[in-house]
C-alpha cells in the first residue's frame, strides 16, 4: 500500500500545526468524471486557507492543487475537497486508487454544494463497499476544535428546509470521509461578493471549515 509523502500520513499532521521550516504542504480539490461541476466555488478553498493560515497558524500552501481521484498523485496530498452540484462517476480504477490513498491516511472532505447527493453516494460505495455513511453526533470532536459549533453544522444556504448534517465514512474506527449535507459550507468560504452572504455567516462557514483541517492534521 501507498503512504502519503513516504510516511505514514498520520505522523506528519502535527508538523502542519506546528511552527516548522519544512515548505508547506498543499491540499487538493478533487476533479471527477460524470459532468458535474467539480470545479465550482473557485474562490472557497484559497480563503479557507487563508484563514486557518491565519487564525490555526497553520502553514498550508495558498495555491491548492487539482487531483483526478485516479491520479498516483492524490497521495502528495493530505486533505482532498471534494463540491459539485451533479453527476460523479468514478471508475473500477479510480474507486481503487481513492480506497487506498483513504487506508494509507489521506482524508476526503466532500461537501455538498446541492445536488450531488443522489450521485456521491452510490459512487462512494463503490470506494468502500463494505461501509455505510454514519451521522456524526453533535458531540463529535469535530464540532469542537478551535471553534464550538455545539448544535453541529452551521446552515450557510437554505434549500430544501432540511437541517445540515454531517456523515461519516469510518476506517476502523477513523474518520476517513466527511459528508457536509444541506449545509453549502464551500459558498460560505467563497468571496463573499460571489454569493452576498453576511460576514457572519462566512464566518461560521469559516470557522467550521478550520475545525475540519484542525481535527484531520491533529489527528
Amino acid at each position: 500500500m501507498k503512504k502519503l509523502f513516504g510516511f505514514t500520513l498520520i505522523l506528519l499532521f502535527p508538523v502542519l500545526m506546528a511552527h516548522s521550516p519544512v515548505a508547506p504542504l498543499q491540499i487538493a480539490l478533487l476533479k471527477y468524471k460524470g459532468g458535474g461541476d467539480w470545479y465550482a466555488n473557485p474562490t472557497s478553498l484559497p480563503n479557507l486557507i487563508a484563514f486557518c493560515n491565519t487564525q490555526l497558524k497553520t502553514k498550508i500552501d495558498p495555491d491548492f492543487a487539482t487531483v483526478e481521484a485516479g491520479s498516483s498523485d492524490i497521495f502528495n496530498y493530505p486533505f482532498v475537497h471534494m463540491t459539485g452540484h451533479g453527476n460523479v462517476l468514478f471508475d473500477e480504477q479510480e474507486a481503487a486508487n481513492l480506497r487506498n490513498y483513504l487506508l494509507a491516511g489521506g482524508f476526503l472532505h466532500i461537501d455538498d454544494n446541492y445536488g450531488i447527493d443522489p450521485y456521491v453516494r452510490p459512487q462512494m460505495k463503490k470506494v468502500f463497499p463494505e461501509l455505510e455513511f454514519k451521522e456524526l453526533p453533535f458531540s463529535h470532536p469535530i464540532f469542537n476544535q478551535k471553534f464550538s459549533f455545539p448544535n453541529g453544522l452551521p446552515k450557510i444556504h437554505e434549500h430544501d428546509a432540511k437541517p445540515p448534517q454531517a456523515f461519516g465514512l469510518f476506517w476502523e474506527d477513523r474518520l476517513v470521509v466527511l459528508y457536509t449535507y444541506e449545509t453549502d459550507l464551500g459558498d460560505g468560504w467563497e468571496d463573499q461578493a460571489v454569493h452576498n452572504n453576511s460576514e457572519e455567516t462566512r464566518l461560521k462557514a469559516l470557522r467550521m471549515g478550520a475545525n475540519i483541517i484542525q481535527y484531520v492534521f491533529a489527528k
